[in-house]
């Protein structure tokens, strides 16, 4: 394994079977901690993970929950207590996201993309706060994005934008509520190349070049990376925050 900054940490990322949440997952492992690898649909990609994890000599388990549902919730933290016996790391990185215009985007479009990922995120801070709490350290990380901050052409789809600034305002309020003993920080990714983001129009691609001082998409590794530095001990003096893995983009 890798370098061992997390080792007897036990860390849940929500939505780690794929993309992001697998990345951190992966580098998570990488750094020491058992991990539980956290699924809606994808079971056999999240067994996938798990296996990979432990071939190179980690622990992991996957688990099936629905974020959005609190029983689920509460069953994905019963399961890691089980597993495990403690919590040390959350990270919500679950997420869904719309692609149609704000008239187009329907009722059900905009429940179920603030229900996963805010209301999702809300649940599991909730859930996993007493037992943080209870051993008196503990981390939680929220995958954000800048389209929840500043940049105009980052703000097309609505309902993704409002629950993404949402999970910054939930990232700073949970920082003062649940210092001084857990951490609470959020990444805020720009363009990550991911699943979500295969279909997009060449013509948008190229702007997202332009408009971006690393001339580069950002891959999963980049943000787990920027996950690893919040989740270990050197960024224990940091709350509240939203850290920016953008590539400059904006900047132009």
């Amino acid at each position: 394994m890798g370098g061992q900054r997390l080792t007897g940490k036990v860390a849940i990322v929500t939505g780690s079977s794929r993309g992001i949440g697998l990345a951190i997952a992966r580098r998570f492992a990488a750094d020491g901690a058992s991990i539980v690898v956290n699924f809606v649909a994808h079971e056999i990609a999240a067994k996938a993970a798990v296996r990979e994890i432990e071939r190179e000599g980690g622990d992991a388990i996957a688990v099936r929950a629905d974020v959005s549902r609190g029983d689920e919730v509460d069953n994905l933290v019963h399961a890691t207590k089980d597993r495990f016996g403690r919590i040390d790391i959350l990270v919500n990185n679950a997420g869904v996201m719309v692609t149609k215009g704000v008239l187009e985007t329907t009722e059900d479009d905009w429940d179920r993309t603030i229900d996963v990922n805010l209301k999702g995120a809300y649940l599991c801070s909730k859930a996993v706060a007493p037992i943080m709490l209870a051993q008196r350290t503990g981390t939680i990380i929220n995958i954000s994005s800048n389209s929840g901050l500043y940049h105009p052409s980052a703000m097309r789809f609505t309902e993704y934008v409002v629950s993404k600034a949402g999970m910054n305002g939930l990232t700073k309020a949970l920082a003062l509520a649940l210092g001084p003993h857990i951490t609470v920080n959020a990444i805020c990714p720009g363009w990550i190349r991911t699943d979500m983001m295969e279909e997009i129009d060449p013509e948008v691609h190229e702007r997202i070049l332009a408009e971006t001082a690393l001339a580069r998409w950002g891959t999963p590794e980049d943000v787990a990376a920027s996950a690893a530095f919040l989740a270990s001990p050197d960024a224990g003096f940091i709350t509240g925050e939203l850290l920016i893995v953008a590539g400059g983009r904006g900047m132009h």
